[in-house]
């Protein structure tokens, strides 16, 4: 029977009243209206006077066209730099308050506390049903369900995995991957008693209607489960984490969504260790500042969340786009769905126990930035959905507008030589001003990497200061690189769009894997040329402007060496053996990724089987 739900609420047909609490009753409006108007007041004002700044230096030799080109490049990139920039020192101060500045931004995290302590919540009994789902595209079985047969390990170790039931949600359609599914399945369930094999359900649809969250949607419109969590194929969450997802959600019949912070596992790889690196220590800061003044208008990842089935399944199924087809980027369009309909949707801001992989390769990461760029702006034909809140439109806005800087980025490398072989010398203040934007741009990393630093405890977890160090100028370094690549191809992604070519949504490389020259220069020939065109162009024009501009230029220029060492096998040995961008989790595993490092669960690859 599918799940009904007496307390769901139907959809405004217009703009709602706002509550005098949020429904879960954990703030005040008040209270998130004065934070929200704060935000927007601080972003406002540095936004205008970054403006007018550039605005000085790009008039002091009068104003033509390309002044007005680089002032519109250099105002799109601000919105997301800027808010990146104040998330991160709101995130950093609540850092330092320790619980308190945790519970200031995410208050239903009390419910989730003091596990095994006899602490209210925390240690009340599971009385609702939680379906763990992993959905899966021609990706290989055994890397995916290994992981999805430890979750179920682990949750049992907490002795209370009788609250819990494991699908399989397939959409394969490759001959060879679907009898690889079905058997590792069926080994699963056999080396199990039949009461825990009864928990293990395996459902392969005929047609991929809808990608993901076509799958997801036709699950829970049969499903009898109070709770979903859904898994990637590349996902790992432990045991009490997901108890604590699970007893928030249980504490706040209001909460529809709750999104944990997913962190990178422990990687071999050069380039998934120096891009975890940084993510990780950026996300905290930028996500808890983030959540202080999203609060219940949080983000959905459409994975490694605990999501309250009745009202998904009433109130989320996305809308079909003007001019047909279907939305790819579903969860931040579920998210606003959820949060019409009277529910909250809210992150978890800790590092605790949620893990995913990183692509292995710069190749793999470009074609995942790519995926996202393509269903981010689909967002521009979604059509009109009434009712939502004011956040809940910015969030949809804020995830097309992350997408400008790449090419406002590239276009205002490609006017630099034009603009300084037509100026009489530097602007005064240029050099000031561009440092300035480095800054922001990097401030939610270096406020995670300068909490980590001041704090004893935590440098000892990362292998001590001086290999936290190290493994923090590397990553700004190749930060840098990656990013003059990635904007180049984005921009190419984006040019696409514009003249009909939509590209593929395939499944992606997930394993560490070397590359062959042949094969970079392959796929990243065209950024070269970019950066081949620009530092050459700067080099007969201003040689001192090229040296500025390295930050931003070199990532095109070396994108192929770039791509081809990172993805090196020796290189990534390397640095497991110096511990350089070595995360916590690698330094002292948990349980689970020990078990992960050393095989996964108690299931073995079917006999005969790759």
């Amino acid at each position: 029977m599918p799940h009904t739900d007496s307390s769901v609420v139907p959809l405004a047909e217009g703009p709602a009243r706002a509550p005098l609490t949020t429904p879960t009753g954990l703030q005040a409006c008040p209270t998130l209206r004065r934070r929200r108007l704060l935000v927007l007041g601080l972003n406002l004002a540095t936004i205008s006077g970054f403006a007018a700044a550039l605005w000085g230096v790009l008039a002091q030799d009068g104003v033509d066209g390309i002044d007005l080109a680089l002032l519109a490049c250099g105002l799109a990139t601000l919105p997301w730099t800027v808010l990146g920039f104040w998330n991160a020192a709101i995130g950093f101060q609540l850092m330092r308050a320790g619980r308190a500045g945790l519970m200031a931004a995410a208050p239903q995290a009390a419910a989730g506390e003091g596990q095994g302590q006899g602490e209210g919540e925390a240690d009340a009994p599971l009385h609702l049903t939680t379906a763990v789902v992993m959905t899966l595209r021609n990706e290989d079985p055994a890397r995916a369900l290994s992981r999805l047969a430890l979750v179920r390990e682990s949750l049992v170790r907490t002795g209370h995995g009788g609250a819990f039931r494991y699908h399989v949600l397939s959409d394969s359609d490759d001959p060879r991957v679907i009898p690889l599914e079905e058997a590792w399945v069926a080994t699963w369930r056999a080396g199990l008693p039949a009461e825990e094999a009864d928990r293990i359900h395996y459902r392969r649809r005929a047609e991929n209607a809808g990608y993901k969250a076509g799958n997801l949607q036709d699950f829970c419109a049969g499903s009898d489960a109070d709770l979903m969590l859904p898994l990637d194929a590349d996902s790992l969450m432990t045991g009490p984490a997901i108890l604590r997802l699970v007893r928030i959600m249980q504490a706040h019949p209001r909460l529809g969504i709750l999104q944990s912070l997913a962190v990178g596992a422990p990687a071999a790889g050069a380039f998934p260790r120096l891009f975890q690196f940084g993510m990780r220590h950026g996300m905290l800061p930028y996500t808890l500042g983030a959540a202080w003044w999203g609060a219940e208008c949080g983000p959905f990842w459409g994975h490694n969340a605990v999501v309250r089935i009745a009202p998904f399944a009433a109130h989320c199924r996305l809308p079909s786009l003007r001019g047909g087809g279907a939305v790819l980027s579903h969860d931040q369009v579920e998210a606003v769905l959820m949060r019409r309909a009277g529910y909250e949707v809210r992150v978890l801001p800790i590092e605790e126990g949620s893990f995913e992989d990183n692509p292995p390769t710069l190749l793999d990461h470009l074609v995942r930035d790519a995926r996202w760029c393509r269903g981010n702006m689909q967002y521009l034909r979604l059509p009109p959905m009434p009712g939502l809140l004011p956040m809940s439109r910015f969030q949809l806005a804020w995830a097309v507008l992350m997408f400008l800087n790449p090419p406002a980025l590239t276009l205002a490398l490609l006017l630099l030589p034009w603009r300084a072989a037509t100026q009489a010398g530097p602007a005064t203040g240029a050099a000031a001003l561009y440092l300035l934007w480095l800054l922001l741009s990097l401030a939610p990393k270096l406020a995670g990497y300068a909490a980590v630093l001041a704090d004893g405890r935590a440098r000892a977890a990362h292998g001590g200061g001086l290999r936290f160090l190290a493994g923090m100028l590397a990553e700004v370094a190749a930060s840098f690189l990656l990013l003059g690549a990635s904007s180049v191809r984005l921009t190419a992604v984006l040019a696409g769009l514009l003249v009909g070519r939509a590209g593929s949504w395939a499944a992606q490389d997930r394993d560490a894997r070397g590359l062959r020259w042949r094969e970079a220069l392959r796929a990243l020939g065209g950024v070269t040329l970019f950066g081949i065109l620009v530092c050459g162009a700067l080099t007969v024009v201003s040689p001192a402007l090229l040296a500025w501009s390295l930050p931003l230029t070199l990532g095109s220029l070396l994108a192929v060496p770039f791509a081809v060492l990172t993805a090196a096998p020796g290189v990534g040995r390397a640095m497991v053996r110096s511990g350089l961008c070595a995360t916590r989790e690698e330094i002292a595993p948990p349980w689970e990724i020990a078990r992960l490092r050393g095989g996964g669960a108690d299931v073995r690859t079917p006999r005969g089987l790759p």
